[in-house]
């Protein structure tokens, strides 16, 4: 008989626990699970990966509204206040959009459904989380060590990096609630990302982002940094430390690869620094491994993260990689073996790139290492981790 499984998340949107979520999914066997993946908006483009024998629900349908246009408040508004009265009433959500369905598995696939899965009026379902970020320093909310108790209301707390199991396992009381704490490396199709970058960059248009074919430039090292466009990624950093480089007559391009709701201001930053010539903002693109491959450079300006996945996949093509020292960096670089790890600050992605810039053959090394490297995981161990969890 398959295991009836619940599984939440926000949307499906370019980030990198919808890609992780995606990648799972996709490779679970097909024989063994009934899914319903609820989503509470209908949007993003990792939907077309999901399989079609899950069950995809949701609570509202299209894009992200990210702008304040007088004509966006009502539909925004109404979004904001009926996801809140269902997770203020779930058994409201259960009864008409589950259809009072009984989970042996209710899963909260990044922590912000904590109280969501933990509130549910289903009492005889397992209940997992999977922890993404390092909870100190997340989006909105740095959380305190009594709301990260509250996770220990799950069965199993999967977590992606050492950094985030030792906070957990610092805040367990006994050792049931240690046994708990898993940590599972996020399943990243390697083979993927090779094949995918010896691609042609086909890029799309989305939210009205244009993004063109990769260039290469003979003249200058080129600095790519991938990810959505969101505070925590640090592009204003890296972008003030491409503008005082170039004060200092050291050239070089910067490409930043990804969409999200901060584009407009770090463009608009682009500007007001005066280095739109140099600094190219692509927006989203299908395919970011091109760039990834024809890049000199990966820069990690991160202010914070859980367990960067886009170092591996950086790492899987080989390339120089600059990374400020946030959850996850120091465990997968190998304590700087493997690439260059810089303190956590503007000053700190200026004296990495400077080096790049005039002591490239510093990061010889690196390559050396990497040449030989071998990921610590693969996609095949890290999917069967996670269904042990859920089988057992």
């Amino acid at each position: 008989m398959k295991k009836k499984i619940l599984i939440r998340i926000g949307s499906l949107r370019h980030g990198g626990a919808e890609k992780v979520l995606a990648t799972f999914i996709k490779n679970l066997p097909k024989d063994k699970y009934d899914i319903d993946l609820l989503l509470n908006l209908y949007s993003g483009k990792y939907l077309p990966e999901i399989p079609s024998w899950v069950n995809i629900l949701y609570l509202n349908k299209g894009e992200m509204i990210t702008t304040n246009r007088p004509q966006d408040i009502p539909r925004k508004a109404f979004r904001v206040v009926y996801q809140a009265l269902l997770k203020k009433f779930p058994k409201l959500l259960y009864s008409k959009i589950l259809k009072n369905k009984k989970y042996d598995i209710e899963f909260a696939a990044i922590h912000g459904f904590r109280d969501e899965i933990l509130n549910s009026p289903v009492k005889t379902s397992k209940k997992i989380v999977w922890i993404h970020n390092d909870l100190r320093k997340t989006q909105f909310h740095n959380y305190t060590d009594e709301e990260i108790r509250k996770f220990f209301g799950f069965d199993k707390i999967m977590v992606i990096s050492e950094h985030i199991q030792k906070d957990f396992e610092n805040l367990a009381q006994n050792e049931d609630e240690k046994k708990r704490i898993v940590r599972i490396y996020n399943p990243l199709d390697t083979q993927e990302v090779l094949i995918k970058s010896l691609e042609p960059g086909n890029g799309t248009q989305e939210l009205g982002r244009t993004n063109q074919q990769p260039q290469t430039n003979n003249h200058y090292p080129t600095f790519v940094s991938v990810g959505t466009v969101f505070p925590q990624k640090g592009f204003d950093r890296l972008l003030k430390v491409h503008k005082r480089l170039l004060d200092e007559g050291l050239k070089h391009k910067i490409q930043i690869i990804g969409d999200g709701y901060d584009f407009e201001n770090i463009k608009n930053l682009r500007a007001e620094l005066g280095v739109e010539e140099s600094a190219e903002m692509r927006g989203f693109t299908e395919n970011p491994y091109p760039y990834f491959k024809n890049a000199d450079f990966y820069v990690l300006s991160s202010r914070y993260e859980g367990f960067p996945t886009v170092l591996f996949e950086a790492m899987t093509l080989k390339k120089n990689i600059i990374a400020t020292e946030v959850s996850g960096v120091k465990e997968m670089l190998e304590d700087g073996k493997l690439g260059f790890i810089v303190e956590n600050s503007e000053d700190g992605i200026y004296q990495g790139m400077k080096k790049a810039l005039t002591e490239p053959e510093s990061f010889n090394p690196y390559q050396e290492r990497l040449k030989e490297y071998e990921m610590p995981f693969n996609l095949e161990n890290s999917v069967k981790k996670i269904i042990e969890v859920i089988d057992n």
